[in-house]
C-alpha cells in the first residue's frame, strides 16, 4: 500500500464541552418575560407590594438590633451625660438615684414618676364654726360634718334653743368634731351627776383631749377643779330636748296649763264636741314642704305643703283649746282637743276661724294655711298627740296620700 494512501491511527481526546457563555441582554429579556407572565395572571402588583412590605420588616428588626446593641454597649458615663438634660428638667419631680441602673441600662432613658401626695384623713379633735347659708337646715349641715343631727342642736343651745326652725342665715354655729353634746360648766356641779345626766362616764369627759383636764389634777369628782363656764366635749353624750312646742295634755279639762305657750292659751272649757277616733288631712296638699317627723331633731310634727291663704280643716271634731299667737315660733296656732285622749295641732297659720272654747265638726274650716312665727315659707306644721303616747307621728294615722 503506497505511503499516500496510507492510514495514520490518531489519538482521541476526549474535549469536555464548556457551557455557552452567559448573554446579559438575553438574561433580561427572560426576566422581563418572566414578569410578563405574572402580570398576565394578575399577580404582580401583589408580589411587588409583599416584597415591599418585607424589605419594611427587614429594614426596622435592623435598626431594633443596632438601637439594642448600642445602648446595652454605651458605658455608663455616656449614659449619665445624655440623662443630664431629662434629668435637669423633672429634677423638681424625681429623684435619678432612685432609679434602678438595670432600669436605665435597658431603656436608655429615666421614667418621669408620677407623684400623688395622699394626706390620711384624720379625725378632728376641735370645735369648727360653721355660718349658716340660705337653704341650709340641720340635716343638711349634720350629713356636711358627718354628724347626727341632734349634735347640731346639743352642740347650739343658746342659738338654736333646740328647735330647728330657728335656723337662719348668718348664725354662727359650733360643729363638735364628734356626735355627743357640748356642756357648759356650772358652780357646784359634779362630775358623776352631769356624766350620769348626759349618759356616759365621768371618765368619757375627762379624758376627751380637747377638754384639756388632767386626771391627775382634776380632784375629787364631786367638786373637781373645773372651773365655771368652762364649755367641755361630751363624746357619746345625749340628753332630753327641751320642748320648744305645745306641751302634752292641753285639754278641755285642763286648757289652762298652754298659758306658758302665749297669748292663745283659752280659760275653762266646759264642754265641747267629741271626735270619731280616726282622722282626715288638715289641708288641700298632701305631702312635705320642709321637715318631715324627726324626733332626732325634736321636729315631732310634720311640715305639710300649702299656698298662703288655703283652707285648713280640722282632722276630727273636738272642741278648740288654744287659738292665737304661740311665743315659741308657731306664730299663730290652733289646738283641738277631741274628746278621745287625741289632740292635734295646727302651726304658721295666716289667719284663725275659730276661737276658745268653739266646737267644731270634721272637716270644719279652722283657718288658713301661713308662714307667721319662724316659718321659712307658707306651710302647715301639724302635729298628732296622745294623752298616753305622748307626740306621735302623723303619717301613721293620717290617710294615704
Amino acid at each position: 500500500m503506497s505511503e499516500e494512501f496510507q492510514e495514520v491511527a490518531k489519538p482521541t481526546v476526549a474535549v469536555e464541552e464548556s457551557p455557552p457563555e452567559s448573554n446579559p441582554q438575553e438574561d433580561r429579556q427572560n426576566k422581563t418575560s418572566w414578569l410578563e407572565a405574572l402580570a398576565r395572571l394578575g399577580l404582580g402588583d401583589t408580589i411587588l407590594r409583599l416584597s415591599t412590605s418585607a424589605l419594611t420588616l427587614l429594614a426596622l428588626a435592623a435598626i431594633v438590633i443596632l438601637l439594642r446593641i448600642f445602648f446595652t454597649s454605651t458605658p455608663q458615663s455616656a449614659q449619665a451625660g445624655s440623662l443630664s438634660v431629662e434629668t435637669e428638667a423633672i429634677e423638681s419631680m424625681v429623684n435619678p438615684a432612685s432609679i434602678p441602673q438595670a432600669e436605665i441600662a435597658y431603656r436608655g432613658i429615666a421614667r418621669m414618676a408620677m407623684i400623688h401626695t395622699i394626706i390620711p384623713s384624720r379625725p378632728r379633735t376641735e370645735i369648727t364654726t360653721y355660718t349658716v347659708q340660705a337653704g341650709d337646715t340641720v340635716f343638711g349641715i349634720a350629713e356636711q360634718y358627718g354628724l347626727r343631727p341632734q349634735t347640731i342642736l346639743w352642740g347650739n343651745y343658746y342659738t338654736l334653743r333646740d328647735d330647728p326652725h330657728r335656723l337662719s342665715p348668718g348664725q354662727e354655729l359650733n360643729i363638735l368634731p364628734i356626735d355627743g353634746t357640748y356642756y357648759e360648766w356650772q358652780s357646784g356641779d359634779g362630775l358623776n351627776g352631769v356624766a350620769r345626766g348626759l349618759n356616759v362616764t365621768p371618765e368619757d369627759i375627762i379624758n376627751y383631749p380637747t377638754n384639756n383636764l388632767d386626771p391627775a389634777t382634776i380632784g375629787d369628782y364631786s367638786n373637781p377643779n373645773i372651773k365655771p363656764g368652762t364649755w367641755l366635749i361630751v363624746p357619746g353624750g345625749t340628753r332630753e330636748f327641751i320642748s320648744w312646742s305645745a306641751p302634752i295634755g292641753v285639754t278641755r279639762d285642763n286648757p289652762a296649763v298652754a298659758r306658758q305657750l302665749g297669748p292663745g292659751a283659752c280659760g275653762v272649757i266646759t264642754d265641747g264636741a267629741v271626735g270619731y277616733g280616726y282622722f282626715i288631712w288638715p289641708s288641700n296638699k298632701h305631702f312635705i314642704s320642709g321637715f318631715d317627723y324627726s324626733p332626732e331633731t325634736n321636729h315631732r310634727g310634720i311640715d305639710i305643703a300649702g299656698s298662703m291663704g288655703e283652707g285648713l280643716y280640722a282632722v276630727d271634731a273636738g272642741v278648740i283649746v288654744y287659738a292665737g299667737w304661740n311665743d315659741w315660733g308657731y306664730g299663730n296656732m290652733v289646738v283641738i282637743d277631741h274628746g278621745n285622749g287625741w289632740q292635734s295641732l295646727y302651726a304658721h297659720m295666716s289667719a284663725l276661724n275659730v276661737v276658745c272654747g268653739e266646737s267644731v265638726g270634721q272637716g270644719a274650716v279652722i283657718g288658713a294655711v301661713g308662714s307667721t312665727g319662724r316659718s321659712s315659707g307658707a306651710h302647715l306644721h301639724f302635729e298628732l298627740m296622745n294623752s298616753s303616747y305622748g307626740k306621735v307621728n302623723p303619717w301613721l294615722y293620717l290617710p294615704p296620700p
